[in-house]
């Protein structure tokens, strides 16, 4: 083995075009190169139901589904999704928060020949409305509570057939008999009649058997996923994910982990499963693994740091956002989580200040780690049990390469900042209908497809990348470059903020200047001025932030990902206001 690695290695090595020092840091138990069978994304429960049928797969609030009962409802659902009329290549559309019903849909869509559309539930009408128009969806699954916002748009949608669920489906006794009575208190009790066009879950469960008819599948090349991926500027655009794609990923992640143990783990999925983070981290990684999923509608640091403690949470994929809340949980010392082994960071920058205090209050291990949509997602992460760099992203993941290119698409010298390349078996396919985009961001080199991320990074001669921001994001003062990130990490070590963003908002001198947004810890004051000296002991002139607004709050999305782009839309307002 040890003689048939160093081959590897040295093949690797001679091609001409890539060097691979990240390799030589590869933890003990992670192979560098993986064999990948064909199969399609239904074969991960299918699997694990066969391995560890009497293991618990879901728990949502207290009801538990073993994984022999998971694959029996995966089964009934992809049998009467074709007795409603979805072939191959159908798409379905899935408008729900983390719950059983998007376990069982998602997979039982894919084992009756469907592609998945992943809908955000927090949509507007207006969006909802793009993404359904756009995938030429016929088919939608939908909370209750969200049905008001697709009948708004359901008249200039393609959808012909919707199913409608409700949180009650799966809630234990007697919570599912009080929730009914406590949501019509609290006005969000939505009634959706039965029509000739509407079915409900649990009856198409009950009415079809677990024989659904086979479809032949290629994995390799048909799109398990339209993966929206969010829009900076206008409407999103789909990644086309294909069921090698997203089982070839969640098969790297567990390659990455040795010491995790198949049949053993529990993940806390607060990560949503519509989002390709949460999707393959949490839903796919745990079906790979046979882990018993604990699930989380909606994010609360009470829940969270409850849940760790008591179902025993091994694994949690979060945002950094999501661990500052952590940290600042008032009763965090109260609880025992001492069973966590690892919990990762994703989505967007970590601050060393987040990792640090996390660790410290914790005793977790927190890593970061890097990806996005159109890579299913995860690209790099740090060594489980190795050499971790901070503020690092980490290294590449198993037969995934990464390039720094400059402004022509040619590999940059070591230490040098560039965009992010990547290639390897889980980048998409290409955009949805956008071939022009796609081929923007799908090019070719040295023979291979690599994909080109926007993200401005660096690698090191140990091959450890660091992101240094969005390309898009980076703000140009006075003909020099600012990265956000570097000004964030500053304002982060500030023992008042909580929060911090940076952005560059336009200037008629300079032609951009820093602004930063704040949100202090609770009972904290601060003034702009003293924001601005702290940062001028540790940051460049031009690189301190020219404005500071304090904040209750900032704009994020679903995920807890800062909003950098609202808070310009902002700016721009109140610029046209004070014109007017």
């Amino acid at each position: 083995m040890a003689e048939q690695t160093s081959q590897t290695r040295q093949q690797k090595s001679n091609d001409g075009e890539i060097q691979r020092p990240w390799l030589e840091f590869y933890e003990k138990g992670v192979p560098e190169h993986l064999e990948y069978p064909p199969l399609a994304l239904w074969e991960l429960v299918r699997n694990s139901a066969a391995a560890h049928p009497d293991k618990i797969a879901t728990d949502f609030f207290g009801h538990t589904l073993t994984y022999s009962e998971l694959w029996d409802s995966v089964q009934r659902f992809a049998h009467a999704l074709q007795a409603l009329g979805i072939r191959k290549g159908d798409r379905v559309g899935l408008m729900l928060p983390n719950c059983p019903q998007f376990v069982i849909a998602f997979y039982g869509a894919h084992l009756a020949g469907a592609t998945v559309i992943a809908v955000n539930p927090i949509y507007t009408s207006r969006e909802l409305e793009h993404v359904l128009k756009d995938s030429a969806a016929e088919t939608l699954i939908v909370l209750d509570l969200k049905y008001p916002a697709f009948r708004e748009v359901a008249a200039t949608s393609q959808v012909k057939r919707t199913i409608v669920t409700g949180i009650q489906d799966y809630l234990p006794f007697p919570k599912n008999l009080l929730y009914p009575f406590k949501a019509k208190k609290e006005g969000m009790w939505v009634e959706v009649k039965p029509s000739p066009s509407i079915f409900f879950f649990k009856r198409l469960l009950k009415k079809y058997s677990p024989n659904p008819s086979k479809v032949l599948a290629n994995p390799e090349e048909d799109v398990a996923m339209l993966l929206y991926t969010g829009g900076t500027t206008g409407f999103p655009k789909a990644a086309m994910l294909t069921h090698r794609n997203l089982a070839a990923n969640a098969l790297q992640n567990m390659s990455w982990t040795p010491g995790i143990e198949t049949g053993k783990e529990v993940i806390g999925c607060v990560l949503p499963f519509f989002h390709s983070y949460g999707l393959s981290t949490a839903l796919n990684y745990g079906m790979q693994i046979a882990a018993k999923l604990i699930l989380f509608p909606k994010f609360s640091a009470a829940d969270v740091v409850k849940g760790i403690a008591e179902k025993h949470i091994t694994l949690f994929p979060g945002v950094p956002t999501m661990f500052v809340a952590i940290n600042n949980y008032p009763d965090l010392r109260k609880y025992d989580l001492s069973s966590i082994k690892c919990c990762l960071s994703g989505g967007a920058p970590l601050p060393l200040e987040v990792k640090h205090q996390f660790e410290k209050s914790t005793g977790g291990k927190l890593l970061e780690g890097y990806g996005l949509s159109e890579s299913s997602p995860v690209l790099t992460g740090n060594v489980f049990n190795g050499i971790i760099r901070e503020g690092s992203i980490g290294i590449p993941l198993p037969d995934t390469d990464i390039l720094i290119m400059d402004e022509d698409g040619k590999p940059v010298p070591i230490g040098e900042v560039g965009e992010l390349a990547a290639a390897g078996p889980q980048i998409m396919k290409g955009y949805w209908n956008r071939p022009e985009e796609t081929a923007k961001t799908l090019r070719d080199y040295a023979g291979r497809t690599w994909l080109f991320t926007g993200d401005m990074a660096k690698m090191d001669a140990d091959g450890y990348f660091t992101i240094v921001d969005r390309k898009k994001d980076l703000i140009l003062v006075g003909g020099y470059n600012v990265f956000p990130r570097e000004v964030e990490e500053v304002l982060y070590e500030h023992p008042k903020v909580k929060e911090a963003v940076v952005a560059g908002v336009p200037d008629t001198f300079h032609g951009e200047f820093v602004k930063a947004y704040l949100v202090l810890h609770d009972g904290q004051t601060a003034t702009e001025k003293e924001i601005q000296e702290f940062c001028k002991e540790r940051i460049s002139a031009y690189k301190v932030p020219k404005s500071v607004e304090f904040r209750k709050d900032l704009p994020k999305t679903i995920i807890g990902k800062i909003l950098r782009r609202e808070l310009l839309e902002e700016e721009k307002r109140r610029t046209a206001e004070r014109k007017e």
